[in-house]
């Protein structure tokens, strides 16, 4: 008899972690799918994320046989169903929150902070004010919710982000400045956002039962000062660990993910809720000191935050209940989506922008986009949550009505953003941009030209002094790897539309070509031409800079002895012409670009017969200048005189 009984159990167990296991693939494969679909269509991965935890979640519950979900997140024993009994799921939503949020602290950059500009630095604290303030206060008096429980919403819905605001922002030709206040704005928003969302919960997890009296604010002191110590201190041992090498390698970013949690643990047995604030702390330090391998760090937690995120935005979408939409199913919820898309949000950026030099449609643009991020959705998830099973009122509001302007404001982002773009004369009509690939001392003379004569010019390349330099000089440079996927996602590169390959390295040139063409390079795309090309009779039909004599060598060896960039007015095609061989006979000078009547730069390509020249166009060169070589040939036509009597 009992061992009937354990092979029943022995088979219920089974069952159970057939079950579990299938559910736990579902979701991972689920999730990745919904990432490949974000990537392929270009939208936030949020949306479909979201959408697809709805559809397995509440939504199922209409159209199953027994009205239950198809995926349960929480176990329920009288279902027989579900994955996380008790609070394993809050458990594991935490440990994932608390990785994302360091992620998040790695990327805010203190430099960054204070050199991006008084606009951005102005929406990230004058903008997060207005938005605090007024969603507080809206949701307070729409909902009737209590004050706290307002303020959190208004925290929770602080941040943007760039995983929303990049897909959107992609594929809308922008100017720089308005690009770069977007992506700005939400990679530095982010971090900020959290914490402020962490100080509310935590302000009133402690004065829950107080009153908020004055044993409520030392025990809300008390959760600071452990969150922010423990931060600190670990960091910086983990910095030390990694920098007097106690830690391979190969071991580095799992040393430093074990770092994170046990932070989170350690902080929490200190000061309840205080985790989260020590793995951002701990996350904006170590971004902030001279870290070896940063870029690992930051590419593995990357990596690992997209499984994360993946897994948990279907479990937390489908872990809300029909009830909780059916509790923002009114119009109240529509005018406080109608007050955060088209009020707050205009008002915050307007009194950001004031003496910014941006033109109204320009602000204008900027108030439209505004879509709310992962981190909004995990952080309300558990924290809204959490208050429900403490039983503070209101609270059950949280989750559907952040999730509610998360998925409103993606939406309508994603769909209006480009037609807004145009209807407001952001939207650029040409590319006009240029992407320098390779900043070496020829790409950066070239590119100082180019950006006094008004172009905006971008310098790539992985030689990190050469980055420095070029920022030196004033000029857009990042360190960037030409076989990284990372330049099709750097929404500041949407007005390029010339491509420029000026590297020493023949194949690093050919690969940015062809692959960048269609992206960065849609109105011309030219390379330098290689070693074995200027030896062959026989050249592929491509777009060659400059001309069919003049390598990376040669253009190096020029720039070395004349780094000047000279103009020469010219009379006619034929005067043109003239000056090109003139130039081209001449191993000291190279010509680059036209000048137009209008002031625009036309790069020269190999076949400069098929160019169009009006009198009055310019010939720019880079060399030495004409009247150096008239001087030089009158004198040599002197010193040949004699021989010829």
């Amino acid at each position: 008899m009992f061992f009937n009984i354990f092979l029943l159990l022995l088979k219920l167990y089974s069952l159970y972690n057939q079950k579990f296991m299938i559910e736990l693939a579902g979701i991972v494969i689920l999730g990745i799918i919904a990432q490949w679909v974000a990537w392929r269509f270009k939208i936030p991965a949020i949306l479909p994320l979201i959408l697809i935890g709805m559809f397995v979640g509440p939504f199922s519950t209409l159209f199953t046989e027994d009205g239950t979900k198809l995926i349960e997140p929480i176990w329920n024993p009288q279902l027989d169903k579900g994955l996380f009994p008790g609070e394993g799921l809050f458990h594991f939503v935490s440990l994932a929150i608390s990785v994302i949020l360091f992620e998040g602290g790695l990327t805010l950059k203190r430099n960054e902070v204070l050199n991006v500009g008084p606009v951005i630095f102005k929406l990230i604290t004058i903008g997060t004010i207005v938005t605090f303030l007024g969603a507080g206060f809206a949701s307070h008096f729409l909902f009737n919710l209590s004050w706290p429980i307002s303020f959190l919403f208004a925290a929770l819905i602080i941040v943007t982000g760039p995983t929303v605001i990049t897909p959107i922002l992609r594929n809308i030709p922008l100017k720089k400045d308005i690009s770069a206040v977007l992506k700005w704005e939400g990679i530095l928003i982010d971090p900020i956002g959290a914490v402020a969302a962490v100080l509310v919960f935590e302000f009133i997890s402690v004065g829950k039962g107080t009153e908020y009296t004055q044993q409520a604010l030392v025990e809300f002191g008390k959760t600071v000062v452990v969150g922010f110590s423990i931060g600190f201190s670990f960091a910086y041992a983990l910095y030390f660990a990694i920098k007097k090498n106690a830690i391979p390698h190969f071991l580095m970013n799992v040393v430093s993910l074990s770092f994170v949690i046990g932070v989170y643990l350690l902080s929490e047995q200190f000061a309840h809720e205080s985790g989260l604030l020590s793995v951002v702390v701990m996350g904006m330090v170590l971004g902030n000191i001279d870290l070896p391998n940063i870029k690992e760090l930051l590419y593995f937690k990357e990596s690992l935050s997209v499984l994360l995120i993946s897994i948990l935005f279907i479990l937390l979408s489908a872990n809300i209940n029909m009830q909780d939409l059916y509790l923002i199913y009114n119009w109240n919820t529509l005018i406080l989506f109608g007050c955060v898309v088209f009020l707050i949000r205009p008002i915050g950026v307007m009194l950001s922008t004031i003496n910014s030099g941006l033109k109204t449609n320009e602000k204008a643009f900027i108030s439209w986009v505004g879509p709310r991020g992962i981190v909004a959705a995990g952080i309300a998830s558990l924290f809204g949550n959490r208050l429900v099973l403490e039983g503070e009122p209101g609270a059950e509001y949280i989750t559907p009505l952040v999730f509610m302007i998360v998925l409103g404001t993606v939406l309508f982002n994603a769909t209006t953003a480009r037609l807004f773009a145009k209807i407001s004369g952001v939207f650029l009509k040409e590319s006009t941009g240029i992407l320098i690939v390779g900043a070496s001392n020829i790409s950066r003379i070239i590119a100082k030209y180019l950006q006094k004569n008004g172009r905006h010019v971008v310098l790539i390349d992985s030689n990190k002094e050469n980055i420095e330099r070029a920022k030196g000089m004033d000029l857009d440079a990042e360190e960037a790897n030409i076989f990284s996927d990372d330049l099709t996602n750097n929404i500041e590169l949407n007005d390029i539309g010339y491509l420029m390959a000026l590297t020493a390295s023949e194949e690093v040139n050919k690969h940015a070509i062809e692959r960048f063409k269609n992206q960065l390079g849609e109105n011309g795309a030219f390379r330098l031409i290689t070693t074995e090309e200027m030896k062959s009779d026989y050249i592929e039909m491509v777009e060659l800079l400059f001309s069919k004599k003049d390598d990376y060598i040669n253009l190096s060896e020029v720039a070395r002895d004349y780094p000047k960039i000279n103009e020469v007015e010219l009379e006619s095609k034929k005067h043109f012409l003239e000056q090109i061989e003139k130039l081209n006979n001449e191993k000291d000078a190279i010509p680059i670009f036209i000048k137009d009547n209008n002031e625009d730069l036309h790069i020269i390509a190999s076949y400069t017969s098929n160019m169009e020249i009006a009198e009055g166009n310019k010939l720019v060169y880079l060399g030495k200048p004409m009247d150096v070589m008239d001087v030089k040939n009158d004198k040599s036509d002197e010193e040949e005189a004699p021989d010829n009597n």
